[in-house]
């Protein structure tokens, strides 16, 4: 509001004064084509008498040329004759402006006479019979002509003035109008906060309904990672409950074997824990923002720390180098580093990794083979389980794809088993939203 007052008194200024100039214009130029009415009206009386003088061959129209201090005067000079004035001058003469002619009317103010600002338009004729250059002036009272000015401005300043409030209340009322129905969304918002409502379902007008349907959205969205969070929470105290119980039992039991229950049930609570701050920390990234992820810089660097722990193992990163997809750094190269490393421990020592093996618009899917034994088709399901093994000669948690599948869920892809045409192992499909 205090925008449009300002933009409002601006606005108004620069136009009141294009306003006012054009009017004082428009009565100056109607007051000065009245004198110069007169000065053509007294150059077509004038005539040269017998004694050399010049004279009217008819009187002038206007009565005040003869009422002394009228404000209406005119005036004949010249050189070498005395002046013949109008009755209206009484004992006073109009002096010219200076010493050249003026073959047009010029019209211009003087103040000659004090108090009294005169309007006076004059023009220099030589008549016919005289070799005399005379001079004729009319001249006129500025206090018609500044009343008329004086006028039109205090019409201007009031209707300015009373325009220009219009203009700022209607601007107040479009404003408390338009903002409406900002308040009723306000009114709603809070009325979720004290009812406990999950969506705004009052009808609101076509203007404010896509916010509306953004704070409904975001409430779904805050509705689903509360639910995740208790979905997690209560996933991992079913998860520690069995553990904790088998400790208490054979604590209170006195068990000859506690520590090494303890310690198994320690690594089992573990687990369970890791798995679950991974899966909470994919979500608090993926709600912090849009992110961007080079596929061939994350691959690259998994691959060093591999082949330090599995220095057998040959690990071939190909493809393309320039893919990039929509997800955090640390949870790329959590899920890399888990499918890689179980490629190169349960494999034959031969791991591709094909970033973006099925070119195109879609998501960015990349492979990771081995030439092991593989997976039978029918524990390619269940292998993805917490805990789940099948191979428990060798050390692990039974927790690697458990976590990619879940954090590759977190951000709108997936993750399949297959069998590799190449080296007859495992293949690892994973498929992961392509970065803008």
């Amino acid at each position: 509001m205090a925008i449009a007052a300002g933009w409002i008194i601006v606005l108004l200024l620069a136009g009141g004064f294009a306003l006012d100039r054009t009017l004082t214009n428009l009565v100056e130029a109607n007051f000065d084509d009245q004198l110069d009415y007169m000065l053509t009206a007294m150059i077509a009386s004038a005539e040269i008498g017998p004694d050399g003088e010049v004279y009217f061959n008819r009187p002038l129209g206007d009565q005040r040329f003869l009422e002394p201090n009228s404000g209406l005067y005119w005036q004949i000079s010249g050189e070498g004759h005395d002046d013949f004035p109008s009755r209206s001058l009484w004992d006073r003469s109009l002096r010219p402006s200076g010493n050249h002619a003026d073959n047009d009317t010029h019209i211009y103010d003087s103040d000659q006479f004090p108090g009294e600002p005169l309007r006076m338009a004059e023009r220099s004729v030589i008549l016919p019979g005289s070799d005399t250059l005379w001079w004729f002036k009319v001249a006129a009272s500025r206090e018609e002509l500044d009343f008329q000015i004086a006028r039109i401005r205090s019409i201007l300043v009031w209707s300015f003035a009373v325009l220009g409030l219009g203009l700022f209340a209607m601007a107040v009322l479009q404003s408390w109008i338009g903002l409406g129905p900002l308040r009723r969304v306000r009114a709603a918002i809070q009325n979720l906060r004290t009812t406990g409502a999950s969506r705004i379902v009052e009808p609101l007008p076509s203007e404010v309904q896509p916010l509306v349907e953004e704070v409904n959205a975001l409430l779904a969205h805050s509705e689903q990672q509360a639910e995740e969070a208790r979905t997690h929470a209560g996933n991992l105290a079913h998860a520690l409950k069995t553990p904790l119980t088998v400790v208490t039992n054979a604590a209170t039991a006195r068990a000859p074997d506690l520590s090494d229950t303890v310690i198994r049930e320690a690594r089992t609570m573990q687990r369970h824990v890791e798995h679950h701050l991974a899966r909470a920390r994919a979500v608090g990234r993926r709600a912090a923002g849009h992110a961007r992820t080079g596929v061939c810089e994350s691959a690259e660097a998994v691959r060093r720390a591999v082949e330090m722990l599995h220095p057998e193992a040959r690990i071939d990163v190909a493809g393309n180098r320039q893919a990039h997809v929509g997800i955090e750094r640390q949870d790329l190269d959590e899920i890399l580093g888990n499918l890689i490393e179980n490629a190169a421990k349960y494999g034959g020592g031969s791991v591709f990794v094909t970033i973006d093996a099925e070119e195109g618009s879609g998501p960015c899917v990349i492979w990771v083979e081995d030439d092991g034994a593989g997976i039978p088709p029918a524990d390619r399901t269940h292998i993805f389980d917490r805990g789940a093994r099948l191979d428990t000669g060798k050390p692990g948690t039974g927790l690697g794809l458990a976590i990619v599948r879940d954090v590759a869920q977190i951000y709108g892809g997936d993750v399949a088993l297959g069998e590799s045409e190449d080296l007859g192992g495992l293949l690892v499909r994973l498929s992961l939203p392509r970065a803008d």
